[in-house]
């Protein structure tokens, strides 16, 4: 009894990592931006903690606010800017934020809320993946 449960919990526990393997280090493509990032709330963590919200709205538009995190003492609390995608890369760029410089991502699928990013300057980063907004 005690080696069929044994059995069974492995068995579970070698699909369970296999799915999650699966969604590891797995790049986003075109379509996977569609369908995941856009129309959605992502969160970035923040090296000091918590996390900065930016909406990623479905007419091409992207907007932020820093206000939660007291990021008004030291740059514009809150931005809106434009997003697109250059093959399977998310670009952005900002009214303010980064001086109004383009910058791309290629993301990486962490689990199925959680992110990897790398910016075009070699910057990485996590990031979750919110409700839609």
């Amino acid at each position: 009894m005690q080696g069929t449960i044994r059995t069974t919990l492995i068995a579970i526990a070698t699909l369970t990592l296999g799915a999650t393997g699966a969604f590891a280090n797995e790049r986003f493509t075109d379509a996977d931006i569609r369908d995941d990032i856009i129309g959605k709330r992502i969160y970035l963590a923040v090296p000091m903690g918590g996390e900065f919200p930016l909406n990623y709205r479905p007419n091409g538009q992207v907007d932020g606010t820093g206000e939660a995190l007291g990021l008004g003492r030291f740059a514009k609390p809150k931005d809106t800017g434009k997003w697109w995608i250059d093959g399977d890369r998310l670009c952005q760029q900002f009214t303010s934020w980064y001086k109004g410089a383009p910058m791309c991502f290629e993301l990486q699928r962490i689990d199925d809320t959680q992110l990897k990013w790398t910016r075009d300057n070699g910057e990485t980063g996590t990031a979750r993946i919110g409700s839609e907004i």
